[in-house]
Order: C-alpha cells, then structure tokens, then sequence
C-alpha cells in the first residue's frame, strides 16, 4: 500500500495538479522495486569507496588497476553514436528551473545537460517541479511569463540529457522499507518512467550523464540498473544511452574499464574538470605532495590536467566515442562590460585549446557564450565530431599525479572563503547555482574552496602575507569574510537559511580532523531540518 503525504512542503498540503503525476502509485511502486533490487549492492560499492579511500590515506598509490590490463589493452569499441549525438560541439548545463531550462533548450547549443546534481539543491519542491518542467519540455509544452514577457520551446531544441545526483547522495523525502531511496533511482527513475515512451515515439532518445563514478564496478551496477528499467518500462534493449563524467581521480585510470561496462549504451566522456580538481586534493588528501596553490592558479595547462584531458581523448577515439570538454563558468555582466569582455576572451582561449586537443565539444554554463564556443568549435572542428583523430603520447601514473608548484595567497584564501559561504547560503535557501564574483558557482567548485582550505590546515601551508595557516588563523580570517560578505550583499531577508549559518557550517567541515566525503551530505541534513524534514512518501 502506498501512502503519499505532503506535510511539511512550501505549498502545505496537496501539490498543485501540474505536480502532483510525479508521483503518482505506479511511479512509486516503480522507485520500490529498483530500490529493493539494487540499493544493497550500492550500499557494498559506498562501503568499497570508503575502504580505498583509507589505503590511499595510508599511503597507496592511486593507480591503474592491473587485473584489468586486458581490457585496456583489447581492441573494442562502444556501441555506434546517435545521429543526434554525433556532433555535440556545444552543451548548456543547469538545474531543471523552469526558466532556466527553456533558455537553455533555446539557447542554440546543440544539447542541454538538464541538472539534479551539483547545480539543484534537493528541496522537495525544486526536485518535483524539475520533473515536471521535464515532463512539459518533453512533450513541447513548457511556458513561462515573467514580467510581461512569455516564454516557450523554440522550433528545433537542443537534445535534452539528464544529470541525475551522484551514487553517494540519498533521497530522504522518500523511503522504502523505512531507509532513504537513493537518489541517482530517484532522478533516473522518475524522469524516464514519465518521459521514456514519449520521447521513444518521437523518435528521440533517451540520454542521461552520469556523475562521480570511481570504479568500473559502479559502472557495472548502473549498467544493471538501466538494463531493468529497459526490461519494466518495456524500451529497447540499450535505448538508454550515457555520458559518463570523469570527475574523480580514481576514475581517470579506469576510463576504458568504465567505458568497456557501459559499451552498449555509451555515448562519451566529460572533462568535469572542477570536480575532478577536487577529487584530485580529497583523494590525496594526506599527501603533502599533493598540495595545490589558489584555485586560479590551477588551470587546465597545469601538467597533470593537461595528462588527464590527454588521456580522455585518446581513451575516447580509440573505443569510437565523443570527449566532450569541461565546463566555461565565466558569466557576462551588464553592469561590467569590460569584465564581460574578458570573460569572452577567456573562454574562447579556453575552448580553442579544447578542439586542438581534440576534444568533440565543450559545456557553457550562460546562454550568451554559446556562440562564443560554437564560432570555436565551427571554425576548428568543420567535420561534425573529430573521434578520427586520436592523440600521441602515452599517459603514465606519475604525469596524472603530478603536483603543481605555487604558493597560496591571501587573496586565494579570502577568496575561497568566500565561495564557500556564499554559495552554502544559497544551497540552503534552495538555490543550487549562483553566479558570483564572475563565475557560476556549484557544489564542484564550493568543494574545491573548501577542500583547498582544509588541505592548508591540515599540512600547515605557508600562505602569502600571513605565514602558516593554522586555526586562530582560519577563525579570524572566516569572521572578517563574513563580515565582507555582508558589506556585499547589504540587508537581503532570507526566508530560510542564513550568512552565520553557512559560515558556521562551512568552518566546521574545514576544521575536520577528517573532512567529510562530500560538504552536500552534511548541508543536505541542514536543509531538511530548515524544511522541517518533509516526508513525501513512505512505501510499506
């Protein structure tokens, strides 16, 4: 029996109709049953993440796996691309909101990353209402009005791609069995349950990214994962297709293994260089060698992203796949045309050392820079994808753990200070994505303010103009960025969450003898506390 209460949400009481098909009994039932089949083998691969993580805190070597040489080594290719997605030179990314999704299918990228992940925060209602605005853009009825202006899909979209959340993160607003449904089912689950056939007769297909994966083996799992939606919802055996994002270090010695569990359905690989720089301090989170200098200074020349852009391509071509470059977070001002200007220029260099690398396309993240990278890419790339040309050189261990040279600054440390609040204050308000200081901030690059940091303290780093950074150090420094963030943004009421709260909180992960895997698991238990922790549902 299924029960469905709704106490607790903004609206209090029933979701208004448009809302209210997310959830209905047969989406619910389909949710228990991928859950009851496939959360505990998940549980036993989060387990395995925390046991690796504790070698290499030991001292293990992060590295290629040698029981699977042979499948680096054979001669393979995944299965054939789409003809939707064989020239995919520029993607838009954001959050399901409605706005921002019809600017984004408008925008004139060729595909839309549609996202529940690093650029959502997981309220109830912005989970529900990102399903539903699928569910409409889906099936060409999305619309908005804002200040006398109405909005709809143009003719001829972008292709839609779904981002579900990462394998770590649950879904507390609805439970199995009394325990969370994790929240890569729950994002997956809904959005093709509702929207699969639709798009299938359409003659469009269905394309999710996948995010943070470390190890094949979770490859394989969610290989499984989609074979049984494929077999419940009655779809064609590997209609859903993936791009995976390589975003941890782990995973940038198992491209080919990941690539290799998913080969009847991949389509690519992504540069999520923002988390993958985060990954690359929280897995080497002990070594002092591993030190990075100011996140600014961390840039995709540096010698160890130049080794793991290398090697994605190369990976890619040779199993006959699109790599797909990493996110422009560069945002273009009104108010500051010059800095918009330089904002351009930045991401043009960027992406034209994407397409000579080799790269297949790129991700913006503002509608405004998709003619930036697509007059790049046209010009560079003339052919719709470039998966004929496969780099030279060979990726050795020590070039993809390579560390930087450079020293932290002050200017650094303030700055991921205040990245860092700034942006859990938002999070807690339900906002996921926030342009800041010039850039679309997310949770990848809050990570990196905050790992960065705790990374200084705990191996005691010299920072420029101050010395060590110890604790009475980082107090002081965390209370005169508060207040700096507050001479920023003035008296703005809030109507949950709070400056003082982040900062509490963002201090609290920073000074951690042992810093928590991910700062979205504890933030997400202040949000349920800040939304009275709404149940949606519990299914007996």
């Amino acid at each position: 029996m299924i029960t469905v209460s709704y106490q607790g949400l903004r609206w209090q009481g029933p979701l208004p109709q448009r809302v209210a098909p997310v959830l209905s009994p047969e989406a619910l039932g389909f949710l228990a049953r991928l859950t009851r089949r496939f959360r505990p083998e998940l549980e036993r691969l989060l387990l395995a993440r925390e046991e690796r993580q504790r070698a290499w805190d030991r001292g293990e070597a992060v590295g290629f796996l040698p029981e699977t040489a042979p499948v680096r080594e054979g001669d393979w290719r995944v299965a054939p691309l789409p003809a939707d997605l064989a020239d995919r030179r520029v993607e838009i990314t954001g959050p399901p909101e409605r706005k921002m999704l019809l600017n984004a299918l408008n925008s004139g990228a060729r595909v839309h990353m549609s996202d529940f992940e690093d650029s959502l925060a997981p309220t109830a209602e912005n989970l529900l209402e990102g399903q539903a605005n699928l569910m409409e853009a889906v099936r060409g009825t999305l619309r908005h009005g804002e200040g006398g202006k109405a909005y709809e899909l143009k003719p001829d979209p972008a292709v839609l791609m779904v981002r579900p959340r990462g394998l770590h993160l649950q879904e507390r607003h609805l439970e199995v069995d009394g325990r969370p449904v994790p929240a890569c089912l729950f994002d997956a689950g809904l959005y093709l349950f509702h929207n699969a056939q639709e798009l299938l007769s359409q003659g469009k297909g269905l394309y999710l990214y996948l995010p943070k994966l470390e190890h094949h083996q979770e490859a394989r799992w969610y290989d499984q994962v989609l074979r049984s939606m494929e077999d419940e919802l009655e779809l064609p055996p590997a209609s859903i297709r993936t791009t995976m994002l390589i975003e941890t270090l782990p995973a940038a010695f198992q491209m080919d293994e990941i690539l290799f569990e998913m080969r009847d359905r991949a389509l690519g690989l992504n540069l999520g260089r923002w988390d993958y720089i985060f990954s690359f301090i929280k897995t080497r989170r002990m070594d002092p060698a591993a030190v990075l200098p100011d996140r600014a200074q961390v840039g995709m020349t540096r010698p160890f992203l130049r080794a793991y852009a290398r090697r994605l391509v190369q990976t890619c071509h040779r199993r006959g796949c699109a790599a797909m470059g990493g996110m422009s977070a560069f945002v273009p001002s009104k108010a500051d045309p010059a800095a918009t200007e330089r904002a351009i220029e930045q991401t043009r260099a960027d992406k034209l050392r994407e397409v000579q690398d080799g790269c297949d396309g790129t991700w913006v993240a503002h509608p405004a820079l998709v003619p930036v990278a697509t007059e790049v890419f046209d010009q560079h790339m003339p052919t719709p994808n470039q998966i004929h040309r496969i780099p030279e050189g060979e990726t050795s261990p020590a070039d993809l753990l390579e560390g930087v040279q450079g020293t932290p600054t002050d200017a650094g440390l303030r700055h991921n200070l205040r990245v860092g609040i700034r942006y859990l204050e938002a999070w807690l308000r339900g906002q996921g994505c926030v342009a800041l200081y010039g850039l679309m901030e997310d949770a990848a690059t809050a990570e990196i303010s905050r790992m960065q940091l705790w990374q200084w303290l705990h191996h005691e780093t010299p920072i420029q103009g101050h010395g060590v950074l110890d604790r009475a150090l980082f107090h002081r420094l965390i209370r005169e960025a508060l207040a700096q963030i507050r001479q920023e943004v003035g008296p703005v009421p809030f109507e949950r969450g709070s400056f003082g709260e982040a900062a509490e909180l963002f201090e609290t992960l920073v000074v951690a003898d042992c810093p928590e895997a991910f700062l979205t698991l504890s933030a997400y238990e202040r949000l349920l506390g800040l939304t009275a922790r709404p149940q949606l549902g519990e299914i007996a």
